[in-house]
């Protein structure tokens, strides 16, 4: 099709062309960049004091059982000075809230008092283990054990009782949700609010040792769902959130903690059988891991016959991109040492160590882990991640070792530099991927807003050809992450012989510059129902051919209107221009093909989404308009009913209609998930998916049962369905159970 003739196409058009080096769209695209800080606003306080709360020894265990009525909770020194962030920024909290903190030899105990005036009004609708926290009263605690305003661990629980946990890095730049620790929560409501009883071991989280009295940075929060009313103890600033632990309190009295290390075994068996079209067998399996406590700084973990049965299906997905699809890691063993092995390359090109191309095939399939180990710690400043994982020969693949160590080094109170090396072998042949990366950080940029600069650079070199030129790939970055300004841009290249062989390449051989600036206003008196608008003028996505220095894509978004309601209702309108230029041929779907040239098209986006906190909730993603030569109309879809907290269900729907020169073709992708929890121990899902562009429905049953805290009772059901010449048979049958058992030595 032929370009735009609109000014605005021909003024983009023209900026395209005078940007005809990499250098001069990267001072373009900074001068954007500078030109909104220039409006920084004054931050309001974020300090409450009290601003530390002192843990009060106790000999005896508190019974947990959300009571609170035990003596050591009595005569322990409770704050309550808490602070609105959502809706009135730094007025006091309209429902009371409490908090004491005890501690003993082995366990922290967290009490908290969240009053309520109404409580008949409270939303709690969640019940399972790693619940939507999201959607329901919650409270949540964070603890940087280490001090070092970075790294925590955050617990978060409802008023019944679901209990939810994660891993905070980098001053909340990432997370790990998946992260498992083994901790306890019970709560109780009555006619005065709801009232919950912490309980969190001590070999749970890491700290320093060989130190007098231990100090660490403590902050917590409540949500108060029907009034959409955000408290915090402090930093309550809208600039920061809860995993920004340098605005946390602090948490003293820790001076009796133990040192004692530990052992944990968890050995686990399988058993079930597959039957399939041309195979029956059954599945036998065992194994199990070995944490060792070398000290409260570091924890060794060694790992045999590892089995990943339990792990949900990935979410499918339809492509109709000629780039690779990323599917996200899911299984725990690697999630819990995520960070320590992030290469700091950030954005989403180019992923230099990928951990799913450990144990899995191209297809997505199991192959078998005989052994590995990691090393995980920190002493001082220094953070350390070791880890090396042997795989068995499968499939004609050669057994193969991937390896990995990283390093990390605190820099002042919020910034950072790092390295790390991952490495293949296989066959005799080394590849090895090596990373530097570093990046500042502060809260204290013009007037107390976030500022980020940042960037890695990554070498990789084989063995069986030396080192080779263009095997390099770079990124640089610097953002703006604030509540009313909120600007980012980056910079990125990788030669066209860059090939990270432990890592994932959604695009080759390219150049890019990238820059989004986001302007999102607090509501006017008279519009009472808004809580905040967002105007997106420019979202800026340019990339080049490395070697040629064609148009590979380039995407210029305006978000003309953005509105988050204080219902919790959300709507977005976008209208995009967007050029990909192809120097291949690439079949987008079976039987249409795309020729080489450079396309261009506008296209508009809507996004509406209702609260998910409401019985019934709905969200659409509607996107229409012009597709490379010819039209598309693309539409996701979720309904969301909560009946209770004992069931959950879902049900998203996922349409293409692309209609092209040489072809047409149509897509539907439907999925379901049912979830259903009898209490906080035992609660299981069912995933069932539709794919029409691979013709398979795929059922997916997961039940979980946690006899005790730390040990796992799994119940996996797969069914796998194809349809031939609209007849639809079943493909395989899968049945699993699955248990896991902890023990201290």
């Amino acid at each position: 099709m032929k370009k735009p003739k609109a000014i605005i196409f021909v003024s983009l058009h023209s900026f395209i062309s005078m940007a005809n080096s990499f250098n001069s769209l990267k001072k373009f695209l900074m001068l954007l960049l500078v030109m909104p800080l220039l409006l920084s606003e004054q931050l309001q306080a974020q300090v409450s004091i009290p601003n530390e709360i002192k843990a009060s020894f106790t000999n005896q265990k508190p019974k947990i059982d959300g009571v609170l009525n035990d003596e050591a909770w009595k005569s322990a020194v409770k704050i309550n000075n808490f602070t609105q962030r959502e809706l009135k920024i730094g007025e006091p909290a309209t429902e009371r809230t409490e908090v004491a903190v005890l501690v003993s030899d082995q366990h922290l105990y967290v009490g908290v008092w969240c009053y309520d005036s109404e409580p008949e009004k409270i939303i709690a609708k969640e019940l399972k283990r790693d619940f939507n926290y999201d959607l329901d009263d919650n409270f949540i605690i964070i603890i940087d054990t280490y001090h070092d305003l970075r790294n925590g661990f955050m617990f978060v629980t409802n008023p019944n009782a679901a209990r939810a946990d994660l891993q905070v890095f980098n001053n909340g730049g990432t997370s790990n949700a998946y992260w498992n620790g083994v901790w306890n929560v019970l709560t109780t409501k009555t006619d005065s609010g709801w009232f919950a009883e912490f309980e969190i071991p001590f070999y749970t989280l890491k700290y320093r040792s060989n130190v007098a009295e231990q100090i660490w940075g403590i902050n917590f929060e409540r949500n108060i769902r029907r009034k959409r009313e955000q408290l915090l103890w402090q930093g309550w600033s809208r600039d920061n959130r809860i995993q920004q632990l340098n605005h946390a309190g602090t948490l003293t009295g820790l001076n009796q903690l133990s040192n004692n290390r530990f052992v944990e075994i968890k050995p686990y068996a399988t058993a079930g059988g597959l039957q399939s079209k041309t195979d029956n067998k059954l599945l036998l399996n065992g194994g199990g891991d070995v944490n060792y406590l070398l000290s409260p700084t570091y924890r060794l973990n060694l790992t045999f016959n590892t089995d990943f049965a339990q792990v949900e299906a990935d979410q499918q997905q339809i492509n109709i991109t000629r780039f690779p699809l990323f599917f996200p890691e899911l299984r725990e063993f690697f999630l819990e040492g995520e960070d320590y092995f992030n290469m700091g390359y950030g954005g989403n090109r180019i992923i230099p160590f990928y951990t799913r191309r450990i144990g899995l095939n191209e297809k997505r399939e199991t192959v078998p882990i005989i052994a590995g180990a990691r090393l995980l710690g920190k002493e001082s400043n220094n953070t350390i991640g070791i880890m090396s994982i042997q795989t068995a020969a499968d499939d004609g693949q050669p057994s193969t070792n991937y390896s990995a160590i990283s390093w990390r080094n605190d820099i002042g109170r919020q910034s950072v530099v790092g390295a790390m090396s991952a490495t293949k072998f296989e066959s005799g042949r080394l590849h090895t991927t090596n990373a530097i990366n570093g990046r500042y950080s502060t809260s204290k940029f013009l007037k107390n807003k976030n500022l980020d600069i940042g960037g890695a650079l990554i070498q990789i070199y084989n063995t069986d050809v030396g080192i080779k030129k263009g095997t390099y790939a770079y990124r640089g970055f610097i953002s703006y992450p604030n509540d009313k300004f909120s600007v980012y841009s980056s910079f990125q290249q990788a030669p066209m012989p860059f090939e990270p062989e432990v890592g994932l390449l959604i695009r080759r051989n390219f150049r890019e510059a990238f820059t989004d600036i986001s302007f999102k206003p607090r509501s006017l008196r008279r519009f009472k129902k808004v809580r905040q608008y967002e105007f997106k003028p420019a979202s800026v996505t340019f990339t080049q051919y490395d070697d040629t220095r064609a148009i590979q894509t380039f995407e210029y978004r305006i978000q003309y209107f953005g509105a988050d309601l204080k219902s919790g209702d959300k709507m977005v309108l976008n209208y995009t221009v967007v050029a990909e230029g192809l120097i291949n041929d690439f079949e987008i779907s079976k039987g249409v093909n795309i020729t080489k040239n450079t396309y261009w098209w506008r296209q508009w986006e809507a996004d509406l989404k209702t609260f998910r906190g409401r019985t019934l909730a709905l969200a659409g993603n509607f996107i229409w308009g012009e597709f490379y030569d010819g039209s598309a109309f693309r539409n996701r879809t979720d309904l969301f009913w909560r009946a209770g907290k004992y069931m959950n269900m879902s049900v998203r729907y996922e349409l293409n209609d692309v209609k092209l020169s040489n072809g047409s073709f149509r897509t539907n992708l439907v999925g379901s998930r049912i979830e259903y929890a009898f209490n906080p121990n035992l609660f299981g899902s069912l995933l069932s998916q539709w794919n029409t562009n691979q013709e398979e429905l795929n059922v997916n049953f997961r039940l979980r049962y946690i006899p005790k805290i730390g040990t796992d009772l799994f119940f996996i059901f797969n069914q796998l369905y194809t349809a031939n010449a609209n007849v639809i048979s079943v493909k395989s049958t899968t049945v699993l159970a699955k248990l896991v058992w902890r023990f201290i030595l």
